[in-house]
């Protein structure tokens, strides 16, 4: 039993000794990082800003959760412009802290860096919650006020935006409508221009079958109408007062014809020695 006792005993002690080496390990540390902040502090006051940002990441490594170097590192970044890294800074310095006027400063300088960034909206509630942590810092009041304004005209501005793309917007529509409705109107026009070259085409096709040729069917009364010519032609209708030679030939063949046989006639009745009558009988 005693003994057990013992070894709790030596077990407490122990801890306690080890428990007070961390604490002063610790104590150590943030005495370091103090000092590296204060060193930075004087640095960035004679404008060394590349030494006095060395020195602030000498405390942040010391105590990663050194509020003092990472706020006083932001604001180091802040006074350079590079409000990018200045805004991480004070981030961490808001999330580490652990009273209200470490939240409170912080806050205020996050709201500043978004000004700066023309962040407004998100400045505003920047600004809020730094007066949660102290409301009667007359500074951040005036800067959120600030902030408020800036926000109204930047929503106002981003609503004249909308509203300009939306008229270029329905302008280009209105634009492209009137084009479609050119477009459809010219294709109407070339469409009657070719209709009417067509009526054109078409009626000098017409005039021209005058002397080229004729429809099928007119050609075909035609042709008939040839065939008819062509058997005129071959059987000539003889005009009143005129023999066509047809019948000059016919008539001088009937007339050689009754020549030959009045003479054979003759030749018979002289043989026979009867006298052949001259006169036409009656």
């Amino acid at each position: 039993m005693k003994r057990v006792l013992f070894t709790i005993i030596v077990l407490f002690v122990s801890f306690s000794f080890a428990q007070e080496k961390q604490d002063k390990e610790r104590q150590l540390a943030l005495k370091k990082a103090n000092n590296y902040v204060y060193e930075g502090n004087s640095l960035v006051g004679e404008d060394d800003f590349i030494s006095g940002e060395m020195e602030y990441r000498k405390a942040i490594s010391e105590n990663p959760n050194s509020v003092e170097g990472s706020y006083n590192l932001g604001n180091a970044y802040y006074k350079k412009g590079n409000y990018d890294e200045a805004l991480y800074r004070h981030q961490k310095a808001a999330n580490n802290s652990t009273s209200k006027e470490e939240k409170h400063k912080a806050f205020h300088n996050i709201g500043n860096v978004l000004m700066q960034r023309k962040r407004c909206r998100e400045a505003v509630e920047a600004f809020k919650s730094a007066l949660r942590n102290n409301p009667t810092d007359d500074e951040t009041r005036y800067n959120l006020a600030l902030a408020k304004e800036c926000a109204k005209q930047e929503q106002e501005n981003k609503d004249q935006n909308e509203d300009d793309q939306n008229k270029d917007q329905n302008k280009e529509d209105q634009e492209q409508k009137e084009d479609n409705k050119d477009k459809k109107d010219q294709d109407g026009d070339n469409k009657e221009d070719n209709k009417d070259e067509g009526d054109e085409k078409e009626k000098e096709g017409d005039d021209k079958k005058d002397e080229e040729g004729k429809p099928k069917d007119e050609k075909d009364d035609e042709g008939k109408q040839g065939d008819k010519k062509d058997d005129k032609k071959q059987k000539p209708k003889p005009q009143q007062g005129k023999m066509s030679p047809q019948q000059i030939k016919n008539l001088l063949e009937a007339m050689n014809n009754q020549e030959q046989k009045v003479q054979e006639k003759m030749n018979a009745e002289k043989q026979k020695g009867i006298k052949v009558k001259t006169d036409k009988d009656w």
